[in-house]
C-alpha cells in the first residue's frame, strides 16, 4: 500500500526525554488523530515527519519519499518537491507580527507553484480575516485561522495539524472541521491531526494513535473506541465479580478508582451488557479511553 505517511521504529533522544518505537501510518482517504498528554512527544514526532528534526533511529516516508532512514539523504531534492504538496499548521501563528493578511497571500504565491489566490481570499472571507489586518492584531484563534487558510490555499494532498483548533470557540471549531471534511472529499487526501480536543477527533477521525512518555500506547480505529468500547460504572464491592466474569481478559483490564465507585474499561460494551446486565456501562469517548489506558490500574 502507498501511504501518505509511514513511520516505523522512530527514536529521538533529548536530555531527560526519549521518543522510542513510535509507529504511525496515514493512508489515502483517512484522518488520523494523534493524542497523548503534554510532553508525550507528539510535536517531536510531527517535526521528525516534516524533516525539521533528525531522528536517531527509525524510518519515515512522506508521500512515498524517505524522510529518515535508508535512502533519505540520496532523495533530499525529491523531498523538497514533496513538501510543496503538504499543508502544515502548528500551534502558533508563524508569520511576522507586522505582516498583513494580504501579505501572507503574497508569501504563499512565492512559496508554492500551485498557490490559488482565489482560494486563499475565499478562506480569509469565510474566517473573517480582513486583508489589511496585521498578524499582531489577530487573536490566537484568528491567527490559527490565518495559518489554516495558508495551509489549504495551495491544494495540498496531506495536512499535518498540530493543535489547529486550539484557541477557537466551539462554533469556529465546527467551521474548521467542516472545511477539513470538504478537503477530504476531494481525492485520496489525508490528515494527521494532533490535538488535545478529543471531541473534535470524534467528529472527523478514522483512527486514533496515542503515545505517552515518548512510547506508543495504542493505535485503534475510532469506531473501536467510540462505538464498541465502554466504561463500566461499578461499585467497589462489584469489582471482583466484574473482573472474574470472563468478559475481560486477565491482566488487560484497566481500572480507575474514584470517590463514588470504580470505572472499568470494557473493549466490547455490548458483550459486557449481556453478561452483566446489572452493571451500568456507558459508551466510551476518546478521552475516557485514553484516561483509563494511561491512568488506570492494570488488573
Amino acid at each position: 500500500m502507498d501511504y501518505l505517511i509511514k513511520v516505523e521504529g522512530l527514536e529521538k533522544r533529548y536530555d531527560g526525554f526519549m521518543l522510542s518505537g513510535v509507529e504511525l501510518a496515514v493512508e489515502p482517504g483517512s484522518v488520523v488523530g494523534f493524542v497523548g498528554s503534554n510532553g508525550a512527544g507528539k510535536t517531536t514526532t510531527l517535526k521528525a515527519i516534516l524533516g525539521l528534526v533528525e531522528p536517531d533511529a527509525g524510518s519515515i516516508e512522506l508521500l512515498g519519499e524517505p524522510v529518515a532512514g535508508p535512502g533519505a539523504r540520496e532523495r533530499a531534492r525529491a523531498l523538497d518537491a514533496v513538501k510543496a504538496r503538504i499543508g502544515v499548521v502548528f500551534d502558533t501563528c508563524v508569520f511576522p507580527d507586522t505582516c498583513r493578511v494580504a501579505d501572507v497571500g503574497l508569501i504563499g504565491r512565492a512559496a508554492y507553484p500551485t498557490w490559488r489566490r482565489e482560494r486563499y481570499e475565499e478562506l480569509c472571507r469565510a474566517f473573517g480575516l480582513a486583508p489589511a489586518k496585521t498578524v499582531k492584531e489577530l487573536s490566537r484563534g484568528m491567527g490559527m485561522k490565518l495559518t489554516l487558510a495558508f495551509a489549504l490555499a495551495h491544494d495540498p494532498e496531506l495536512l499535518v495539524l498540530d493543535e489547529a483548533t486550539a484557541g477557537l470557540d466551539p462554533l469556529a471549531r465546527d467551521e474548521v472541521l467542516d472545511i477539513l471534511r470538504d478537503f477530504m472529499a476531494e481525492g485520496d487526501r489525508g490528515i494527521l491531526m494532533s490535538t488535545h480536543i478529543t471531541s473534535d477527533l470524534e467528529k472527523i477521525a478514522d483512527e486514533v494513535v496515542c503515545i505517552d512518555e515518548g512510547r506508543p500506547v495504542f493505535a485503534l480505529p475510532k469506531d473501536a473506541i467510540c462505538d464498541e468500547a465502554g466504561v463500566a460504572r461499578c461499585r467497589a464491592s462489584e469489582l471482583d465479580a466484574v473482573l472474574g466474569s470472563g468478559v475481560l481478559e486477565p491482566g488487560q483490564a484497566r481500572v480507575l478508582r474514584h470517590d463514588y465507585g470504580v470505572d472499568v474499561l470494557v473493549p466490547d460494551r455490548f458483550a459486557f451488557a449481556r453478561a452483566l446486565p446489572q452493571v451500568p456501562v456507558d459508551k466510551a469517548s476518546i478521552e475516557d479511553y485514553m484516561t483509563l489506558v494511561l491512568k488506570g490500574e492494570v488488573r
